[in-house]
Order: structure tokens, then C-alpha cells, then sequence
């Protein structure tokens, strides 16, 4: 197998499911460190700040860098903090996009019609909606930190972030930009501030729709596991294929 400097590794469907551990990828994660190379976690899941996603690695027995994790409520505040500075930045969202956001200087306020933010949010309300869609039909930008319609869970497939955007889009008629993947800005941040090249990386990950597409379009190696959403028989009937395939990563070590 190619040795890589930059393993980059979803989470939810390829490290655990829920609060069950994978444990084919936890011995892969250790086997890395053994090496001296420190995997990057890079997940959609907006709700959890790098600290929170660390003291969960930890309960699975993986200590992770916060400099290696990588999520998609980050790369949103990064992406408003460079492209709309200053601005008024209204949101739904759980503590990790609202700490993410502020961590980056971003002013947080109930409404605006300059910026507007959607992450997970598992207490989101009617009345959250609505406000959300008021400001994006008086013009403020429609920003989504990630598209994942659904994500495994230790009950099965539940709903994601994709499927609240999919409900304001419909009654704003206003498509979002979304951070997370199969768009590579999370993968573009790893490469730019570690300074790897584009052979120096993978995206591992059990979601043909978002990890593998994202490494694709980004133009790095990816490696689709057996794990969570998407079979090996359905990535097998792609017209994009990752670069290998796996029932997990027990079968790479």
C-alpha cells in the first residue's frame, strides 16, 4: 500500500456509528500513530467543537490532535471570516458552529441580511425556520456547513443538516453554498495550512456521496470502506471510482 503523509478520516460511519466504535479503523488510527503519523479527522458533523470531537475520539481510545480535526462548521466560519468580514452573521446551529464562528471574530446576531448559517441543530423549532428564511429572502447569503441529507446512527440512518437546508431552500427558492464535503474546502484548508501536496493526501470515508466525490473533486486519493452509508456494490456502479475499496480498514493493515 502507498504511504501517505495526510490520512484524512471521516468520522461518523467510518470511526463509529453512533456511540459504537468501528473497531477495524481505531486499530488502523493506532497503527498510524505508531508510525508517527497523526491522522486528520475530517467530518461534516457541524454540531461539535474540535474539543468535544477530541474528548469523543478519546472515549473510543484514540487521542487525536486539535490541529488535526476538521470540521465542517470550521471551514464555514473561515470561509465567512475571509470572504465577508465584518458582517452580521445569523445562524442555526449546536455549539460547535456557534464556538467555530466566534473563534474566527464572526459577529453573531437573531437576524441579518447580510450572512446567514445553517449547521445541525437537534432542538431547531418552527420559529428558527422561519427567521432563518426571512433573512435569506431579504437577501442575506445562504450558507450551509454541510449537505448530508442523512448520517448513520447506533438506530439506523437519521436526518442531517441536508435535509433542514433541502426545507429552507424549497420555501426561499435560494440554494445554498455548502462547506462540507463533497466540496473540498475542509481538504483545501488541511493541505493549505500543513503545506502537503496533493499526492501527500487521502480521504478515507464510507459515504460515496461525500467523502470519496470530495477527494475526488479535489483531486487527492480515496479509499470508500464498507462501514456505514454507501455499499461496496453501489460505489462499484459509480462512473468516478475511488482509488480502493474496502470491507474496512482491518483489510489495509
Amino acid at each position: 500500500m502507498k504511504t501517505y503523509k495526510a490520512y484524512c478520516i471521516d468520522l461518523d460511519g467510518t470511526v463509529y456509528r453512533g456511540k459504537e466504535p468501528i473497531l477495524e479503523t481505531i486499530n488502523f488510527i493506532h497503527y498510524l500513530q505508531q508510525q508517527e503519523i497523526e491522522p486528520f479527522f475530517v467530518t461534516n458533523n457541524a454540531s461539535q467543537t474540535p474539543d468535544q470531537v477530541m474528548t469523543k475520539l478519546l472515549g473510543f481510545g484514540i487521542e487525536a490532535k486539535r490541529s488535526h480535526i476538521m470540521t465542517s462548521a470550521m471551514a464555514a466560519a473561515k470561509f465567512i471570516a475571509l470572504h465577508y468580514p465584518g458582517v452580521a452573521v445569523s445562524m442555526i446551529g449546536e455549539s460547535g458552529l456557534k464556538e467555530a464562528l466566534l473563534e474566527n471574530k464572526v459577529n453573531i446576531t437573531h437576524s441579518s441580511q447580510d450572512v446567514f448559517v445553517l449547521g445541525i441543530d437537534r432542538s431547531i423549532t418552527y420559529e428558527k425556520l422561519v427567521q432563518a428564511c426571512l433573512d435569506i429572502r431579504k437577501g442575506a447569503v445562504f450558507i450551509c456547513t454541510n449537505s448530508d441529507r442523512a448520517f448513520p446512527s447506533e438506530r439506523g440512518l437519521i436526518p442531517g443538516n441536508g435535509a433542514f437546508a433541502a426545507l429552507i431552500q424549497t420555501a426561499t427558492g435560494v440554494d445554498p453554498i455548502f462547506m462540507g464535503k463533497p466540496h473540498g474546502h475542509m481538504l483545501e484548508i488541511i493541505q493549505r495550512e500543513h503545506d502537503f501536496t496533493k499526492k501527500d493526501m487521502v480521504m478515507i470515508g464510507d459515504n460515496y456521496d461525500t467523502d470519496i466525490l470530495a477527494g475526488i473533486k479535489f483531486g487527492i486519493d480515496t479509499i470508500h470502506l464498507n462501514t456505514g452509508v454507501t455499499s461496496t456494490e453501489e460505489v462499484l456502479l459509480k462512473q468516478l471510482l475511488p482509488t480502493l475499496t474496502l470491507k474496512s480498514l482491518g483489510d489495509w493493515v
